[in-house]
């Protein structure tokens, strides 16, 4: 199943910037780098950290193309 995500729209509307976001992940730039451009796909642990810094919900992050 192809995952598109809205992490970027998301980090840019908490004015984070990659490495603000990736710190406080606790995961390197290039991985939140990856993820927005959907090249990698996070764990579920990671994606739960990230909905948590972004302040909303997994499910408002990632969304299926067959959704769209």
């Amino acid at each position: 199943m192809n995952v598109r995500n809205h992490i970027k729209e998301r980090r840019l509307a908490a004015k984070l910037s990659q490495q603000e976001l990736a710190d406080r992940c606790q995961v390197s730039r290039q991985t939140i780098n990856a993820i927005e451009n959907n090249k990698y796909d996070p764990t579920l642990q990671l994606a739960f950290n990230i909905a948590k810094v972004l302040r909303t919900q997994v499910d408002h992050l990632f969304i299926s193309k067959q959704e769209e």
